[in-house]
């Protein structure tokens, strides 16, 4: 490419050459022009880009400054007797004689000097053709190639050594030193890295003393580990074991006679987040949580203690809705996220001590997990006692970025993201991730210097701190840029966890991203064990097809705010096993358990998450239209309409909603939508993709969807995860749905009016989202 604009630059400076000479002649016949004017008017008759500036600036020699030319009052000043204009004639035709001769001989001199002028310097051949070097086009499978070839093991495992440290907690001094890292690798680079630092309120441990834990007087344990944002304090009450946490397990303890109000609750690590457990049991009216890792679910040692965060969303809970720049100045107020009461974690072997203390009925058979004990659902003397002392704390945390700059539209962008924090070493959590982002980082921009890539629209990589405490980091980020961010960034991947296993791969994403994530895994050609008798399959072959599956996206993953509070097409995805890899959120998060987890060298794996993540970005950036899937969604809110108008039909069978509600125009807007991603796709066919600006609107097209699925009814400030399908609230269609469970079982907590209220705003949410996706205001089908 570069050869070809060298050697076209060689040609416009002949060509240059060639044009200047013409102006020489030209200026040459212009001057002769002249001369024939001034001979009638004294004054040229023409106005040149010269003349009118200087009648502009008021010097005068073309205009009176009311665009009136001089020589006007010169032919007034003539007069008109009969004498006169004799001579007039007699004059102009002699003139005009001289002139045609002196013209006829200038003309045919400068015709003859103008036809010896060679094109260039060095002359050629009429049959001789200048060489023209093409533009170097890669293709598809060029780009697959290339990105092959230059991620590699070693590589990676240079990187792992170059971002792994024993401890890089948000805000620390091991976390400004990855972050300095991370910067240097993007400079070297050349992506032009920046920065962006947010303050932000963190809880950390007890600075002196300790949380504790005790049953009727007899201490239990001194944890270390805690769950940040928990509520601090001391309470007291009676034990009650409920399984997982969630709703149906407190409703099954409660059919065993358990009274939840008031107690301190033991629930086993798993299923669902830390936070979720502890907002389900608030709501049952509970005075603390204690969460431990039972055996059954985590093949770790019994001593092994946890660490996490209980607030119930992302980002600062102190400054819900907005950045937490240092410049920004808001009253107090906290997220309604964070929880009332208190909650730590404890180990195996801690929660087998009140296993053995507590009375009361056995629990259900499928309760019973593997530590050696009885388990109960508890009785009424068994009283605990939990302290918990956490500290918030004012840190400052800092963002990395980097970015290759798209040729086409480089306004419009992908990010793709990692984790740069965790407690502890942190080494599946963060390291990994991190090692990967600069790889692709050095990857990518390599092809774009040496190989002719050259990426449509722009790549962003973003490197994250602070999301151990529920991605504050990238959260902050999204608050502080989110009037930037609406049709510019079109997508987002998460490299978070990418690696915890070998045998399967977990995905969890905007329904628009799971064409292009099925057909990456169909792509990458790659082994993931040594010797492996699989040479030559692809990943989705591997790893069974079936096995890897999308799963629902939840509000610890760190792509969650991206899809759900700017509603940016996202995609997380992990190398996996049936097990899930059980040292997440403890210090025993090393490089060696990876390994032992993977049973292979982690860095190998690595490479197939980075091929796969790779392969989706560059099909992102480098086609002419994005590749996001919009009948993906057409399905998802037929489905989710499906199932509200089969409750619908059940609850006015029922008498207990009235025959006038229907769920006819939610269909309508349901169908709508499907008729819009046709019709678009429809115009993709017939449009020529080589048109840069037709392109450009159909892309902008696709872009409004996810963004159109947000709630435009919700405030962001009190419900920041707007998404009707994926976000959280009463105005979500999985909440709607729960709300008409709840008005079939005549739970007191039910309205019918804010049911209807919530479903009016749906429906009319889906039915804008459709106009947008379906084009110009003028071409809308309206109903009569």
């Amino acid at each position: 490419m570069v050869k070809g604009y060298i050697q076209l630059l060689t040609e416009g400076d002949t060509l240059n050459r060639h044009l200047e000479r013409s102006d020489s002649c030209e200026s040459k016949m212009n001057d002769v022009r002249s001369s024939i004017s001034k001979i009638f008017n004294g004054a040229p008759r023409s106005y040149t880009r010269f003349n009118l500036t200087r009648n502009m600036e008021g010097d005068g020699s073309q205009g009176n400054g009311y665009g009136q030319p001089h020589d006007a009052t010169y032919v007034q000043k003539l007069g008109h007797s009969p004498r006169n204009v004799c001579f007039m004639i007699v004059a102009t035709l002699l003139v005009f004689a001289i002139g045609y001769l002196i013209g006829y001989l200038a003309d045919h001199r400068q015709d003859k000097e103008c036809s010896e002028l060679p094109l260039s310097d060095d002359p050629v051949s009429e049959e001789q053709v200048l060489p023209v070097e093409e533009e170097i086009v890669l293709d598809w499978s060029d780009l697959k190639a290339l990105l092959e070839k230059k991620l590699n093991e070693n590589s990676l495992q240079a990187a792992f050594k170059e971002f792994s440290l024993a401890a890089h907690e948000a805000g620390s001094e091991g976390d400004r030193s990855l972050a300095s890292r991370v910067h240097e690798r993007f400079k070297s680079y050349d992506m032009s890295p920046w920065t962006d630092n947010h303050y932000v309120k963190l809880q950390g441990p007890p600075r002196t003393g300790s949380n504790r834990v005790s049953f009727a007087g007899e201490e239990i344990g001194r944890p270390q580990a805690y769950l940040a944002y928990s509520a601090t304090g001391t309470v007291q009450g009676n034990l009650v074991y409920a399984y997982y946490g969630e709703p149906g397990d407190f409703q099954i303890a409660q059919n065993f006679k358990a009274q939840l109000n008031g107690s301190v609750v033991l629930l086993r690590a798993g299923k669902i987040s830390f936070a979720e457990k502890v907002a389900n049991a608030a709501k049952m009216k509970a005075a603390a949580v204690l969460i431990y890792p039972d055996p059954a679910d985590y093949s770790i040692e019994t001593n092994t203690e946890l660490y996490g965060h209980v607030h119930l969303g992302t980002g600062d809970p102190y400054t819900p809705g907005f950045p937490s720049f240092n410049h920004t100045q808001f009253p107090p107020v906290k997220s309604s996220g964070l929880p009332e009461i208190p909650a730590q974690t404890i180990t195996a072997s801690m929660a087998t001590k009140l296993f053995g203390k507590m009375t009361g009925i056995s629990a259900p058979g499928n309760w019973e997990g593997k530590l050696g004990v009885n388990y109960k659902i508890g009785g009424d003397g068994d009283v605990v006692t939990v302290e918990v002392n956490n500290v918030p704390t004012e840190k400052k945390i800092t963002n990395v970025f980097g970015v290759i700059m798209g040729v086409v539209d480089p306004d419009r962008y992908l990010v793709i993201g990692a984790q740069r924090d965790s407690w502890g070493p942190g080494f599946a959590r963060s390291t990994v991730g991190t090692s990967l982002l600069v790889e692709l980082a050095r990857v990518i921009s390599d092809m774009e210097k040496n190989d002719g890539f050259v990426p449509r629209r722009s790549i962003i990589f973003a490197s994250w701190s602070a999301g151990e405490y529920g991605s504050v980091g990238a959260t902050e980020w999204l608050e502080g840029y989110l009037s930037s961010m609406n049709l510019k960034a079109f997508s987002y991947i998460s490299l978070d966890g990418v690696v915890a296993g070998s045998d399967s791969i977990k995905a969890s994403a905007s329904p628009l991203l799971y064409t292009l994530f099925e057909g990456a895994l169909k792509e990458v050609i790659f082994p993931l064990q040594v010797n492996s008798p699989t040479t030559g399959q692809t990943l989705y072959a591997q790893v069974g097809g079936e096995k890897s599956v999308m799963v629902p996206m939840k509000m610890d993953d760190t792509a969650y705010p991206f899809l759900a509070f700017s509603g940016i097409p996202s995609i997380s995805f992990r190398f996996t096993d049936t097990v899930d890899y059980p040292y997440f959120g403890t210090l025993l998060d090393t490089e060696n358990k990876l390994s032992t987890a993977t049973r292979t060298r982690p860095a190998r794996i690595a490479v197939a998450a980075g091929q796969v993540a790779g392969q989706m970005a560059l099909r992102l950036v480098h086609d002419h239209l994005l590749k996001l899937d919009l009948l993906g969604y057409d399905g998802v809110i037929r489905k989710n309409v499906a199932k509200l108008h089969r409750q619908l039909y059940l609850l006015k069978q029922s008498k207990i909603l009235p025959e006038t509600l229907t769920s006819q125009w939610l269909a309508s807007a349901a169908g709508s939508y499907g008729r819009a991603s046709s019709g678009l796709h429809t115009d993709i066919r017939n449009s020529d993709l080589v048109d840069v600006e037709r392109c450009r609107v159909l892309n902008d097209r696709i872009m409004r969807v996810e963004k159109n699925l947000l709630s435009p009814y919700e405030n962001v400030k009190e419900t920041p995860f707007r998404h009707i399908i994926f976000g959280s609230g009463a105005h979500t269609l999985p909440a709607i749905l729960e709300h008409l469970k709840a008005l079939r079982d005549h739970s007191p907590e039910t309205e019918v009016d804010l049911f209807r209220n919530q479903f009016a705003l749906v429906t009319w949410t889906i039915q804008g989202c459709a106009n947008a996706l379906a084009g110009d205001i003028w071409v809308l089908n309206r109903e009569e």
